[in-house]
């Protein structure tokens, strides 16, 4: 049986201008699917105005009334249940994961795979504000940026000056701190300086915390999914983390401005 076709946002993202091939090639969804849904929403004069406010397996139903038997398919988890076992002590989300494929197998149902599992995961954090909660556990979170303030590095030999920028990152809980000076913000610095870090922490957080640098995120709309750069949203299925872009003008979704905020100013 064939996925499920993500049609919310597909109508979300042609509708703010994308072309069929960015979203194909941002989203990493097939060219056919999406030319699937955009024929589809035309031939029933549906626009995304008119599926906001809607449910996405009704959503799904409305264009594919059809298909709707692939929906139970999956057994599929409960997110609000893996965020509350995850404050625990020890507990991470692949074991989570493989918890929830030994009790589909127990029901004899259909279990998601594990890059879907934590990429629904992420999402859910996103949409229910998880991270605005500042009650940390130890190895939970971190939080990473450039730092505003630049230095320069002196050569002794000759006297010459160079300027550097600075990735900071702070452990939410401990406060324990890591930062590298580079000659630019490219991407693949910004990534780079990700593997780095989770080398000198000795280990990955649960969740990675970013600013909407252009670096890392591509899109962060008021309502919808955040689309990260191919690059960052590839690191964090690698490292198993979930990256979380802050709120978009809500410098209180994490304590960037009193942890990260003073590395900048002392490095």
């Amino acid at each position: 049986m064939a996925k499920r076709i993500n049609v919310r946002l597909i109508m979300q993202l042609h509708d703010s201008g994308m072309s069929q091939n960015d979203i194909a090639a941002t989203r990493h969804m097939s060219k056919s699917s999406i030319s699937k849904v955009l024929s589809t929403a035309r031939e029933k004069n549906i626009t995304y105005n008119d599926i906001r406010d809607k449910d996405d397996t009704d959503v799904y139903k409305l264009f594919f009334p059809d298909a709707q038997f692939t929906e139970d398919i999956y057994e599929l988890p409960d997110y609000s249940v893996v965020d509350s076992e995850l404050k625990h002590v020890g507990v991470t989300l692949m074991m989570l994961w493989k918890e929830y494929c030994d009790r589909c197998k127990d029901h004899g149902s259909i279990s998601i795979g594990k890059t879907k599992f934590f990429d629904d995961y992420a999402s859910y954090c996103r949409t229910n504000d998880i991270s605005n909660h500042l009650d940390h556990k130890p190895g939970e979170r971190c939080e990473v940026d450039w730092s505003g303030p630049t230095m320069k590095i002196v050569n002794r030999a000759t006297g010459e000056a160079q300027e550097v920028y600075l990735f900071v990152s702070c452990l939410s809980y401990s406060r324990y701190a890591y930062v590298e000076a580079t000659q630019d913000m490219k991407m693949d610095t910004w990534l780079r300086c990700h593997v780095h870090m989770y080398a000198a922490f000795g280990g990955v957080p649960t969740r990675t915390i970013c600013d909407n640098l252009k670096t890392g995120v591509v899109r962060h709309p008021k309502e919808g999914e955040i689309i990260l750069t191919d690059g960052y949203e590839a690191l964090g299925l690698h490292y198993m983390t979930a990256i979380m872009p802050a709120s978009v003008r809500k410098p209180k979704h994490y304590r960037r401005k009193s942890v990260i905020g003073n590395l900048g100013r002392n490095p």
